[in-house]
């Protein structure tokens, strides 16, 4: 249940909480026209490169969520958080999904379109 002296179930030992990615900067400065085509890009070959079809679909929408909902997905989701910003998960068959800074955040030399 949820009182005080209850354990944690079964593979809540190493349930990392998610954290917004660190400030980045990308090589040059982009337009926010330029990072979504990099985002749809990434989303659309990613599954490609291995990895559940499933477990892709969730990153994404953890990505684009808050970070309340981004936790509860991958949660849901059974995805092992190694890396606390999400650039480093896995799924319980082992299976390692790598997510590029530019599909979790804005880099800090995004240019403002008007």
């Amino acid at each position: 249940m949820g009182c005080a002296g209850s354990t944690p179930a079964k593979g809540d030992g190493n349930v990392k909480k998610i954290r917004k990615p660190k400030p980045w900067k990308h090589p040059q400065p982009i337009t926010k026209s330029q990072l979504v085509q990099m985002r749809e890009e990434f989303w659309d070959t990613a599954p490609h490169y291995g990895g559940r079809k499933e477990i892709w679909d969730a990153l994404r929408a953890a990505a684009e969520a808050d970070l309340t909902l981004a936790q509860a997905i991958v949660d849901s989701a059974g995805v092992i958080v190694q890396s606390a910003d999400l650039t480093v998960c896995y799924d319980e068959r082992g299976a390692k999904y790598e997510l590029q800074k530019y599909v979790l955040s804005e880099p800090t030399n995004l240019i403002r379109e008007s």
